[in-house]
């Protein structure tokens, strides 16, 4: 296709050559060689066009024109109804409303290649004049501005050098070649059809031959796909020879192309859309550093990827920071809204490009329109855009002024935003998606800081606790801290009472900054009232919490009573199953010593055997106090299966410490535990050494810990778990895999004295997003608690409370002991099938009933001892053994 292109392009350009060197007498016969031409080139177009047609009518719906039409008059950003329309007025040529129709459809969205190919075709056969020409001319200047496309630019360029024979024709042809190589002229794959184009056209119309050796040597400085053919065809037209100027570049250039070469061989071979491969190219372009080709690929991946709104906004982003040049960045601004209308973050950065680059008010104000009836997916992309506009008005305004234009503005879009939200956004989604009344805190900050109308902010401040926000702690601390900056002592007091007495969520800090307040400003009457006040309004939320926690805990007796009603209901129902079954006549049954051989015996003695060596090397290392001293030694766990020679890595690793004495890996038949014993030379190296814990080897966290025989000291624990609440340390969840402690520091530094910060990871080193930070102390805790809830870190929403680990199970604590059946496997008490019929329990009732005392003891404690003895008696009592006369005594009590 680029062969026959070239070819029609040198046909018309010697056909507009002679017809600029001949006479009037000639001019006429020239024009029609030229029209007939045309019409030759209309017939081959609608030959190749008619399959394609043909084949897209049965994709069609079977509506017509008029039900097309009415859809969209009801919907008009639908893009494929605008698509069918065309079609089918395409197919019926009707050629004014076909017009109608595709310039409806350019106005909401881009046109792809091949819908503006058709459309210019179409408009093409229709010229007949100048003027119409012009229309045509502008109508390509449109399409050029929607996507880069090679295709699209040689139709341009083809198309003007019909108009070379008038009045600046050659110089418009040239024009927009220039243009063309501008635009896709660094097109790897593509970029060489317009080269050799321009160069055609150039050879055809007999220009000079410095002219052609400047196009050579332009294109082989430019890495491109196939550069060697165009080397060759150099070498072989020049009669001169290539210049070692000329070589060198080329030579750089093919060098480059060879870099890239792997890049654009990945995009042939992959599927669509390709996202992945283009990204990969950018990132590569990018650290290159070359502005033009960095755009060319952006724009190459967007052609294929136009609905992906994050393509858009890294392409837009580069724009704004690195080239700066209004006529592309508003361009492609525009582009990426219209492709991507949906998108909220698109339009709030192309109001931010247009204020940058000095728009006038008006064009801001279309677009903030535009952007209003996009269509957002969600309430709070019409917050987001509303306060983007806001922030353009408020810095329109010259507040040294009482009064101006430009502040009353501010003050009715403020108005609309609100009744916008409560009307529109409310009805469609509803919600406000404004809960917290941002828009409405900035406005009376504004009243408050720049007009120095505090009225108007109470005013404001007003309706925001009357919408829901009255009960949070965090709102009344805002409206409290601005009135300390811009307003008085009594309206601060005033409103630290009324929090007090609406905050529900974190009252004791509320109490706190009222009672900091007075020691700081009050009198006497204004301390005690205060002090009064507080202590009445917390007595009053104890109690109320006292009635919350004894509902949770009743409602989490009937539950656990439910499911053990559950479980025995279950256990019956199977008991009752095997009693009907009964045993087979003839069959032996199995001994329960049989059934645990079996289960236990081979294949755990194998097991058992696998680990004797590392095990009966530990027991004599124990015997030998020689060679094992607890108090020089570290227990070293969670390292890598796969690290080679532990003992020698571990020595290395730890040496710094001090003298290391052994290093003692645990192996097993499939290698190495992930676990040793180090001993050191002195005691001191170990404290040195437990300073290591959790330090990262081969991407896992090292766990080091003392040495401590648990056989000896059992209750011994390195790291207790803390039941308690912890008002000093904060607990965050939602945090990015990411985060690191530097970027949490940062994050929280603002809010108070950092004394730690533990970011939680799994036994791999894997994070999981959760976090530990403690403070100097509750005050700072509580503020950060405030301050941060809610914030967003790199696109995660962030969940920030004060430290409350959940309690242990009971089982899991110390002194806690389970009744002797409890702890053995159901096998070994009622044998391998389970308590039989005949099994009776020969057990006193007292005792059961004993039992069953026993078991209800929470948190592993003992029931009270009931009777008349004392306690010491009673738990003297209760550890005695029975002897036979005491059973007997009891079996034979009345």
């Amino acid at each position: 296709m680029p062969t026959c292109r070239n070819a029609r392009i040198a046909g018309c350009s010697r056909q507009s050559s002679n017809m600029a060197a001949t006479g009037d007498a000639e001019e006429t016969q020239l024009q029609e060689m030229e029209e007939e031409a045309m019409m030759e080139n209309e017939m081959e177009s609608e030959e190749e066009e008619g399959l394609g047609i043909e084949n897209s009518d049965d994709e069609i719906d079977d509506s017509s024109e008029d039900e097309k039409e009415n859809e969209l008059s009801i919907n008009a950003f639908d893009y494929n109804c605008h698509v069918d329309l065309i079609k089918l007025l395409r197919q019926e040529g009707e050629l004014p409303r076909l017009r109608k129709a595709r310039q409806k459809m350019s106005e909401l969205f881009p046109l792809t290649e091949e819908i503006w190919l058709d459309w210019l075709k179409d408009e093409i056969h229709l010229t007949e004049d100048q003027q119409n020409r012009e229309k045509v001319y502008e109508l390509f200047e449109t399409a050029v501005k929607d996507y880069i496309c090679p295709e699209i630019w040689l139709e341009y360029a083809e198309y003007s050098i019909g108009g070379m024979g008038l009045p600046g024709g050659m110089e418009k042809v040239r024009s927009i070649f220039e243009r063309a190589l501008t635009a896709v002229g660094l097109h790897m794959t593509k970029g060489a059809t317009v080269w050799e184009a321009y160069r055609e056209f150039e050879n055809a119309i007999l220009a000079t031959l410095e002219r052609i050796h400047t196009l050579f040597r332009r294109q082989l400085s430019i890495p491109l796909m196939d550069m060697d053919g165009t080397y060759a065809e150099y070498e072989e037209w020049s009669d001169q020879g290539v210049s070692d100027t000329v070589s060198q570049k080329y030579k750089r250039a093919l060098q480059q192309m060879d870099k890239s070469k792997p890049y654009e061989e990945t995009l042939m071979i992959a599927e669509p859309p390709k996202l992945a491969e283009y990204q990969t190219y950018i990132d590569y372009e990018q650290k290159e550093g070359d502005p033009a080709r960095i755009q060319i690929i952006f724009e190459r991946a967007l052609a294929e990827n136009c609905l992906v709104p994050d393509m858009w906004a890294k392409y837009t982003k580069y724009l704004d920071r690195q080239l700066k040049i209004k006529d592309l960045v508003l361009s492609s601004h525009d582009r990426a809204v219209r492709n991507c209308p949906w998108t909220m973050g698109l339009w709030k950065n192309y109001l931010l490009a247009l204020e940058r680059h000095g728009a006038d008010h008006h064009t801001i104000s279309d677009v903030f329109e535009k952007a209003l009836n996009a269509g957002f997916i969600q309430a709070t992309d019409y917050v987001n855009i509303w306060e983007a506009y806001l922030d353009y008005l408020r810095r329109r305004v010259d507040f040294s002024k009482e009064s101006s234009r430009e502040l009353e503005e501010l003050r009715a879009a403020f108005t609309r935003s609100l009744d916008y939200m409560k009307q529109d956004v409310e009805e469609r989604f509803s919600e406000s998606g404004d809960p917290s009344c941002t828009i409405m805190q900035v406005w009376a900050k504004i009243e408050a800081l720049h007009c120095k109308n505090m009225q108007k902010a109470r005013e404001l401040w007003d309706s925001i606790m009357t919408k829901g926000n009255a009960k949070f702690a965090n709102m009344w601390l805002e409206y409290y801290n601005l009135e300390r900056s811009y307003g008085d002592s009594l309206h601060c007091r005033k409103a630290l009472h009324r929090a007090v007495q609406c905050t529900s969520d974190y009252p004791e800090h509320v109490c706190e900054v009222l009672l900091t307040f007075e020691r700081v400003e009050g009198s006497l009457e204004d301390w005690d009232a205060a002090v009064q006040k507080t202590e009445t309004r917390l007595n009053r939320v104890n109690e109320q919490r006292a009635k919350v926690t004894e509902k949770e805990a009743h409602v989490a007796r009937q539950e656990e009573e439910k499911t053990e009603q559950r479980l025995r209901a279950k256990a019956d129902k199977k008991n009752q199953k095997k009693g009907q079954k009964g045993s087979r006549p003839g069959e032996k049954r199995k001994t329960e010593d049989k059934d645990y051989e079996d289960e236990w015996g081979e294949e755990s003695g194998k097991e058992r055997g696998q680990q004797v060596a590392p095990a009966t090397v530990w027991k004599t290392q124990e015997d030998d106090p020689e060679l094992r001293k607890d108090d020089c030694s570290v227990f070293i766990s969670n390292l890598a299966f796969a690290m080679e020679d532990p003992e020698k890595r571990l020595k290395k690793l730890f040496e710094p410490c001090g003298p290391v004495q052994s290093v003692r890996p645990v192996y097993a038949a499939k290698g190495f535990r992930g676990y040793c014993y180090l001993q050191f030379e002195g005691k001191a190296s170990v404290l040195e050494a437990l300073k290591m814990d959790r330090q990262e080897v081969e991407g896992r966290p090292m766990f080091v810990s003392p040495c401590v025989d648990k056989n000896k000291n059992p209750d011994f624990k390195v790291f207790k778990y803390n039941t308690n609440l912890e008002k000093h340390k904060i607990f965050i969840s939602g945090l990015p895999f990411s985060c690191t402690k530097e970027q949490l520091e940062e994050l929280c530094k603002d809010h108070g004295t950092i004394k730690d910060i533990r970011l939680v990871t799994n036994r791999s080193g894997k994070p999981k997003g959760l976090a530990y930070v403690e403070f100097g102390d509750e005050a700072q805790a509580s503020l950060a608690v405030l301050k941060l809830d809610g914030t967003v870190l790199q696109e995660h929403t962030l969940s920030v409370a004060i430290s409350n680990p959940p309690r242990r199970n009971t089982a899991d604590k110390p002194g806690f002991s389970r009744p002797v059946g409890a702890m053995m496997p159901r096998s070994m008490v009622y044998g391998s099938r389970g308590k039989g019929r005949t099994q009776l329990s020969l057990l006193p009732r007292s005792l059961h009933r004993q039992t069953g005392s026993e078991s209800k003891a929470e948190n592993g404690t003992a029931p009270k001892p009931t009777g008349g003895a004392s306690g010491d008696a009673g738990i003297e009592a209760q550890a005695k053994p029975l002897s036979n006369s005491d059973f007997a005594k009891m079996l034979f009590k009345k």
